[in-house]
C-alpha cells in the first residue's frame, strides 16, 4: 500500500486527477471513520473528510517523499477537530471532541480508535459522580480548575488529582470493554 500511495502522490504532484482520486477512494473511509468518532454529529465528519482532503490537495508540493500518506492525512484531521473545537465551542459535541483529543495526548502510543471510542459515554457514565462533574465541567464548559475546585469544595490540586484518575478510569474502562468485545466480534 505504500508503494502505491507513494507512486499516487508522485502522480498527484504532476496534476494527475485520477491519481488524487484513488488516494481518496483509499483513505477516505478510514479518514471519517476517525473523525466520526470524536464528533457528535455525521454531517461535521463528512464536511471535515472533504476539508481535509482539500488541504492535502493545496499543500501536496510540501509532502515529503519518504513520509506515509495516511500519518499525514491523520495529522490534517486532528488539526481540523483542534479547528472544529475553537469554532463551536458552545455546541454539546465540543466536550466530546476535546475529551477524545485529550485522551490520544495523554496516551500518544495508545489505541484510542472509534472501536475503543465508542463506548466512551458508558464509561463516563460509570465514573464516579464527583469525577463525572469534574470531567464535564473541564470539558464541556471549559472551567479552569480554580472554578472547578471552588464548585467541587476541594483544592486545585485535589480537582486536577480527580480529572487525572477520571481519564485513568476511562482509559481502563476503554481497555476493558473492548476485550470483552473481541471474543463476539470474532464470531
Amino acid at each position: 500500500m505504500q508503494d502505491a500511495d507513494h507512486e499516487l502522490m508522485v502522480r498527484m504532484r504532476t496534476g494527475d486527477r485520477e491519481a488524487f482520486a484513488s488516494l481518496v477512494d483509499r483513505h477516505q473511509r478510514p479518514l471519517y471513520g476517525f473523525l466520526r468518532a470524536r464528533v457528535l454529529r455525521p454531517d461535521d465528519a463528512e464536511d471535515m473528510v472533504q476539508e481535509v482532503f482539500i488541504r492535502f490537495y493545496q499543500a501536496r508540493a510540501r509532502f515529503d517523499s519518504t513520509a506515509l500518506v495516511r500519518p499525514w492525512l491523520m495529522g490534517i484531521a486532528r488539526n481540523l477537530l483542534r479547528e472544529h473545537v475553537r469554532h463551536v465551542r458552545r455546541r454539546r459535541e465540543v466536550a466530546w471532541t476535546e475529551l477524545c483529543l485529550e485522551l490520544e495526548t495523554i496516551w500518544p502510543h495508545a489505541d484510542v480508535s472509534e472501536d475503543k471510542l465508542r463506548w466512551l459515554p458508558e464509561c463516563l457514565v460509570d465514573l464516579g459522580p464527583s469525577a463525572r462533574q469534574a470531567i464535564e465541567l473541564h470539558y464541556r464548559t471549559g472551567q479552569k480548575l480554580t472554578e472547578i475546585a471552588g464548585l467541587l469544595h476541594r483544592s486545585e490540586g485535589a480537582v486536577k488529582l480527580l480529572l487525572h484518575r477520571a481519564r485513568q478510569a476511562l482509559r481502563d474502562c476503554l481497555n476493558l470493554k473492548q476485550r470483552q468485545a473481541e471474543p463476539h466480534e470474532r464470531r
